[in-house]
């Protein structure tokens, strides 16, 4: 394990950066319990010549907890399940996805 890779575990592991999740491949039950950071950034859309900001949720995921997720998985935190929407992104060292999410 390199020093990035102890770093993530350890910001993960942490209960005041992460919470506890449950991953649901292809949305169905029974599903593993991960850990996730999650995220609420404003998102700033140009249609036309008009700004649009809207509010999103996403979550960071270890890729070693969840190593091949996709559009239509689920992730519920705290009793809210939410559908990733559009493609993950991974961080650039490959140890961290980005999800977009919905509302489920």
């Amino acid at each position: 394990m390199n020093a990035f890779a102890a770093a993530m575990t350890r910001i993960f592991a942490d209960p005041n950066m992460a919470v506890d999740a449950t991953w649901l491949p292809g949305g169905a039950a029974p599903g593993t319990t991960i850990r996730a950071i999650r995220k609420a950034p404003d998102h700033a859309t140009s249609f036309g010549g008009a700004r649009v900001w809207s509010e999103t949720v996403q979550v960071d995921v270890m890729v070693a907890e969840v190593p091949s997720p996709e559009p239509g998985d689920r992730i519920v935190i705290a009793g809210e399940t939410l559908e990733v929407q559009g493609e993950p992104m991974r961080d650039r060292e490959r140890l961290v996805w980005t999800l977009d999410l919905r509302p489920a």
